[in-house]
């Protein structure tokens, strides 16, 4: 028979031994396994939104009151996912952020481990020199700036320019494999005329997402141009006129690949008056709406959003898009990492959801 003498000496000898363990720098698996092995994934990262009527006048008011210079590098304002503890990522493995640059400045060149793109927001005039090549940008540009490629950016107008940055940034740093290297000069030299890349020969597009090709290259195209894509838009939208989204994913002409190693980029046509079936991704995705309006609905909570607003649909979360108006979005990626590791998936519900919430801007998450 167990007597309380002996339950309570068998308790101490527990509670000594988990003190010992946690002393020795240990942990028991057996106390965290359900944190570690989740059924599906439980990304920290929220469904958020980002609208431009609030950052785009807080990027103005930037140009005004911070210079660019050495030491600044860049007048970004990053998206901060409020359920990231303060980090300035969109997603826990997604760098989301509106750079603007004013007239005649120029964002000194350097380089990085972590790949980049920049989709073109609002502006003309401004060019992104990509390893000697000069890319000019213009509304609905996506250009490339691989990893470790030297890049500037250079407004010789007088206009001001707007766009969208997206870095696998947070992934890199997890891996511990960020680097980084300032120019030795402001800028780097322009070889040749500008665009030198779209001569390179092949396919831009593919239906979206890419699901077998894997490239550990980037794409030799550093900019893909908007005209090409909503020729695309156009001509698939056309091809398929009761479908309520044609979607297509940039890729790299040479394998048929996602244009970064580590980055997936493409652009859905949400039609008219029409949804899109609810589905939930393995990754993270952020979402910058080019023109339209419309709403969606990611687990359950209602964003309304207009051109220029950027959200994001963490890993798992169901989402659903819904179009007022014909709505174009621009979207970024982690799948080629998934899909690398043989991780990727994806789960179409049965049903639209029910909507249970509605994003209000400034409200906590």
């Amino acid at each position: 028979m167990t007597t309380d003498a002996t339950a309570t000496g068998a308790d101490r000898e527990l509670d000594t031994f988990y003190r010992d363990v946690d002393a020795a720098g240990l942990t028991p698996l057996w106390t965290i396994t359900e944190e570690l092995l989740t059924p599906v994934p439980r990304p920290k990262a929220v469904p958020w939104l980002w609208p431009a009527r609030t950052y785009r006048p807080l990027a103005e008011r930037a140009i005004g009151l911070i210079p660019i210079e050495r030491g600044g590098e860049r007048r970004v304002l990053s998206l901060r996912n409020p359920g990231l503890g303060g980090r300035p990522y969109a997603a826990g493995t997604l760098w989301g952020a509106v750079q603007c640059l004013g007239p005649h400045e120029t964002a000194p060149a350097h380089r990085h481990t972590p790949g980049a793109i920049r989709f073109v927001i609002e502006g003309d005039g401004v060019f992104t020199t990509v390893n000697g090549d000069a890319c000019d940008m213009h509304p609905g540009d996506l250009v490339l700036t691989p990893g470790w490629a030297w890049h500037d950016h250079s407004n010789p107008s007088d206009g001001t320019m707007f766009w969208f940055d997206g870095l696998d940034l947070p992934m890199i740093e997890a891996l511990d494999g960020v680097f980084f290297e300032p120019h030795p000069d402001l800028n780097q030299p322009v070889e040749g005329p500008h665009n030198r890349s779209e001569a390179v020969a092949g396919p831009r597009f593919a239906d979206a997402p890419v699901t077998g090709e894997l490239d550990p290259e980037p794409s030799p195209l550093l900019v893909y141009r908007w005209a090409d894509t909503a020729a695309e838009l156009d001509r698939r939208a056309e091809a398929r006129p009761d479908d309520s989204e044609v979607e297509l994913e940039y890729v790299n002409p040479r394998s048929g690949a996602s244009v970064l190693p580590t980055l997936a980029c493409g652009m859905h046509r949400v039609i008219a008056g029409r949804s899109t079936a609810p589905l939930r991704r393995a990754g993270n995705q952020v979402r910058v709406v080019h023109r339209g309006h419309g709403h969606s609905v990611i687990d359950g909570r209602r964003f309304d959003w207009g051109p220029g607003d950027m959200f994001v649909v963490p890993s798992w979360a169901a989402a659903e898009h819904h179009a007022a108006e014909t709505a174009d979005m621009f979207t970024i990626g982690d799948s080629p990492v998934l899909r690398a590791l043989g991780i990727y998936r994806e789960q179409r519900l049965p049903a639209p959801q029910q909507v249970t919430s509605v994003f209000r801007t400034g409200e906590d998450a």
